[in-house]
């Protein structure tokens, strides 16, 4: 089976592992970037998305089985074109920020539409199916969590480390929420208590940080199915975090970890995860959500909107670099 994927962001860490563990079921990928230049300080225009629509139109001519639109903003230019059915993956803030009446209006248009979490799909109010992005469980493990100081230089043996895994300048994940929470708990305990915000580190990287960790703490205003969450239960990191998208999900029977609706609550839950200085057993979790069981579900879409199986060797071959349409 070849699949088109259309993507705002076709180095997004979870997209590429989904990809590959495709790949080893039988997929074939081509990617198709939306125009344009984007960084922290800068978004596309209009214009590039206008001006993707033509590469998209031609290069469904060629071949393709379906077209996998990620994020709501790459739908349109996906329906753009009448050849192939669309298979509509949204991400969490195309449903629950500026781009949802975008998302919205692509929907009932889409041949199936995957959303991360229940509660995207109850935003949503259409028949959607929900697989959450999947966790790599041999790259996100438990190690020593000495040896995972020491490779990213935290040498403070008497503080705590709370981990926030995002640039601040993404206003959803209010970064300055969770300055507030560990500047409170910090003046409340005895040892030291440090935000540790990391963001633009190689990905293979991001397990030290998970295993150098006592916490990991989520304040966003919004998620779809938040992969630091699902990465910090694979390394067996207790997570704090607030009941967005299907955070309380995730973290049914963790201990510790806590579900906050509050700062109050966060704070607490925080004090108490430091407190105990315990590790989770969040990593028995994240096998709900490793990245092979929800590739198989997602091969179920595929095959449902392309109406045929996928035709394997019958073993599985390794991930290939997938090509990108220029």
């Amino acid at each position: 089976m070849d699949v088109l994927t259309l993507t705002t962001n076709a180095d997004a860490p979870f997209m590429i592992q989904q990809m590959a563990a495709l790949e080893d079921r039988g997929v074939s990928f081509s990617t198709l970037s939306v125009a344009g230049d984007v960084d922290a300080d800068t978004d596309r225009s209009p214009a590039d998305y206008v001006r993707t629509v033509p590469k998209v139109v031609r290069e469904a001519g060629n071949g393709y089985d379906l077209i996998h639109a990620h994020y709501g903003l790459t739908a349109p230019m996906a329906l753009a074109q009448v050849r192939k059915p669309v298979v509509l993956s949204l991400w969490g803030s195309d449903v629950h920020g500026p781009v949802a009446p975008i998302s919205r209006l692509s929907v009932p248009l889409c041949d199936a539409v995957v959303v991360m979490s229940e509660r995207m799909r109850e935003a949503l109010g259409s028949d959607c199916t929900v697989i959450p992005d999947g966790v790599d469980l041999e790259t996100f493990r438990p190690e020593p969590q000495a040896r995972a100081r020491s490779r990213v230089g935290w040498d403070d043996e008497d503080a705590y480390e709370v981990l926030f895994p995002y640039p601040p300048a993404r206003e959803v994940k209010n970064h300055p929420r969770a300055e507030r929470i560990v500047t409170v708990v910090d003046n409340l305990l005895e040892r030291p208590v440090r935000l540790r915000t990391v963001y633009g580190v190689d990905h293979d990287a991001v397990p030290d940080y998970m295993n150098a960790a006592d916490a990991l703490l989520l304040t966003s205003d919004s998620e779809g199915s938040p992969n630091s969450v699902k990465e910090a239960l694979a390394c067996n990191l207790p997570v704090v975090a607030l009941d967005v998208g299907d955070v309380r999900e995730r973290l049914a029977g963790v201990d510790p970890s806590h579900v906050a609706t509050s700062d109050d609550e966060l704070i607490r839950g925080l004090i108490d995860v430091l407190e105990r200085g315990e590790r989770s057993n969040g990593r028995e979790a994240a096998r709900e959500v490793s990245i092979d069981r929800t590739a198989e579900r997602m091969l179920e879409v595929y095959e449902r909107v392309a109406g045929r199986p996928i035709e394997t060797e019958g073993e599985k071959r390794p991930a290939r670099s997938v090509p990108r349409v220029e």
